[in-house]
């Protein structure tokens, strides 16, 4: 039996049919649910074993990126939210997704209601929308089994991406080996320079996830890249199989099926 999956909508939400299909790509039976159902609970989290937040600009990003949503989640739907992540489901938020998460303090301890990084503005001070490369490393995330060590490449498209944490709290991610992902250079290095990083994350950072590696936050499109034909030279260099994004949610699906 396919895993269901939650594809949360709010006003602003932009990606969520790239996702569906994507989702459904993976072997997964996704559902569009607004976050008005799940406040009227005509829709339960309860009867889902993956959930998916996904990119977009809710409610305008107005007061800050991800923030009015954030706040909806944990004002209306804690309890529920956080029996999802106590059973071990899997939660995958993506660009505006990821600053939700963030915002909601799921990311990067579980701290339901308590904010320890924070998605900021771009050092470019402008929108972002290129691909960059990417280098999986090797953490407990359940959405990258079988990635790590591998160079990727996927789309960014942000304002707001440029990933802060004080001090003490990266020091926390690194030993944790809670940094999933982290923009690379040419080389496969991780670099501050633009446009490889480009945002100016610290320590080069494109996505987390908690330290049990079932919540994951990235600031890039997997959805965006499941078919070789999205890659904008994939007729020039050849590029058949599967888009590098695909993977992501096969390792979601598969560990949702399994829950």
């Amino acid at each position: 039996m396919k895993p269901r999956a939650c594809l949360l909508r709010a006003e602003g939400t932009n990606c969520d049919v790239e996702t569906f299909y994507a989702l459904e790509l993976a072997g997964a039976d996704p559902r569009m649910v607004h976050v008005n159902e799940l406040r009227a609970r005509s829709q339960r989290l309860r009867d889902y074993q993956l959930l998916v937040i996904p990119g977009g600009f809710t409610y305008g990003d107005d007061v800050a990126a991800g923030k009015i949503l954030a706040v909806e989640l944990i004002s209306f739907l804690r309890e529920e939210i956080s029996e999802f992540v106590a059973a071990g489901k899997p939660v995958l938020g993506i660009c505006n997704g990821f600053q939700v998460l963030v915002r909601t303090g799921l990311l990067p301890f579980r701290e339901a209601g308590r904010v320890r990084a924070a998605l900021i503005p771009n050092r470019s001070g402008r929108f972002e929308c290129r691909w960059v490369r990417l280098r999986v490393e090797e953490t407990p995330c359940v959405f990258t089994r079988g990635l790590a060590g591998r160079v990727i490449e996927m789309p960014v498209a942000h304002a707001e991406g440029r990933f802060y944490a004080p001090p003490p709290v990266m020091e926390e991610l690194e030993t944790r080996r809670q940094v999933v992902f982290r923009y690379v250079d040419g080389a496969g290095a991780p670099t501050a320079e633009y446009p490889a990083n480009p945002n100016g994350s610290e320590a080069a950072v494109a996505g987390i996830c908690d330290a049990a590696g079932t919540i994951l936050g990235l600031m890039p499109h997997p959805e965006r890249y499941v078919r070789p034909v999205q890659h904008p030279n994939w007729r020039r260099l050849g590029i058949s199989g599967e888009g590098h994004g695909l993977a992501v949610f096969r390792n979601a699906v598969a560990y949702a099926a399994g829950l």
